[in-house]
């Protein structure tokens, strides 16, 4: 298993999972047979845990017990690969649902890598371009067993496979944990691709050109929607996070066009002196989140044909349109009009 990376959370801080992973993994048993009802208990887990809410959590240290009762049980080592099968976008909550509404598997990938947390602060998820391939690369935080990697891995492209073609596969995919004994046939027939075990992170790699495919699912709206719920979920969740607490804020001022430093550290208590100091540790500062907050938003209110070029130039806090339009060129190299036109031409 992949040696820990630090971890950014507090040394005493209990790490967890969404609670609604838990029902997966219920389906599984139930699957195969076994009363997950009784499986659970011997877990140590109530049955009051086993529901989709965000806030709802599981301990990382619980649910590695729990994977361990279930292969025991269920004789079966690739008992993770199972449950990747009965993960329901539902599972993850916001997160989900954000990446069923998706606009192609890159959106996908992205909302992965900045969402992840709320379905587990286990590990992080970095999307790494490498030109003509894409890597999705986690990095463990903290001890996790093989079962929640292979569970993960299976998830994602099962995931995506539903959401674009029955055919995508990825180029190649990388475990960090140790080949099991009985072989490796179980991954290849799920992932259709080259499997390596015993490397340095896990990891999947994919053809950059499959992932700019539109997918017949996509909605801008509701996976704005999802975007800000998980955003303002993983807020709650970690009250240290002091950027995902900014970009909330952000979030909620900027349609009242008063959208300010100091406003957003007076509504978190602190001085903007403090805030700007909070977000330094981080390598980024107000600006940069705003712009950056600003130009996720933006790409996703273009695509809603609903939305005039005005209404988001206000939703965005902007004073006027021209504005809008300029800083618009400056994120996307293309003004908003035209920006639509290509989305629909490519969604059609």
């Amino acid at each position: 298993m992949q040696k820990p990376a630090p971890s950014r959370f507090d040394s005493d801080a209990v790490l967890t999972t969404i609670g609604g992973y838990a029902l997966a993994i219920s389906r599984a048993l139930e699957h195969n047979g076994i009363d997950s009802a009784r499986i659970f208990h011997a877990a140590g887990i109530e049955p009051s845990l086993m529901k989709n809410d965000p806030m709802t959590r599981l301990p990382v240290a619980t649910m590695a017990r729990l994977y361990k009762v279930c292969v025991d049980v269920t004789h079966n080592p690739y008992f993770g690969l199972t449950v990747a099968r009965f993960i329901h976008v539902s599972n993850l909550h916001a997160l989900g649902y954000a990446l069923a509404a998706s606009s192609n598997l890159m959106a996908f990938c992205q909302r992965l890598e900045r969402f992840f947390r709320l379905a587990s602060q286990a590990c992080e998820i970095n999307l790494i371009d490498n030109g003509a391939e894409v890597s999705l690369r986690t990095r463990v935080l903290v001890p996790v067993c093989a079962e929640t990697e292979d569970a993960l891995m299976g998830f994602v492209v099962l995931s995506m496979r539903q959401l674009y073609h029955a055919d995508f596969n990825p180029l190649r995919v990388a475990f960090s944990h140790a080949m099991p004994r009985e072989g490796s046939t179980p991954y290849e027939k799920l992932f259709r691709s080259p499997v390596e075990f015993d490397q340095a992170s896990p990891e999947l790699v994919f053809s950059k050109s499959d992932l700019h495919q539109p997918l017949a699912g996509a909605c801008a709206e509701l996976a704005q929607l999802h975007d800000n719920l998980a955003t303002s979920y993983i807020a709650r969740l970690d009250k240290h996070d002091v950027v995902s607490t900014v970009r909330q804020k952000i979030i909620e001022y900027l349609p009242n066009g008063d959208c300010s430093r100091d406003k957003v550290a007076d509504a978190m208590c602190i001085s903007p002196t403090t805030l700007q100091f909070k977000l330094s540790q981080h390598d980024t500062n107000f600006n940069e989140l705003l712009d950056a907050t600003r130009k996720e938003l933006a790409s996703s209110y273009v695509q809603q044909s609903a939305l005039s070029i005005t209404e988001i130039t206000f939703l965005l806090g902007f004073s006027d349109s021209s504005n809008f339009t300029r800083a618009f060129k400056r994120w996307e190299g293309v003004s908003p009009s035209d920006y639509r036109k290509e989305v629909k031409i490519q969604g059609a």
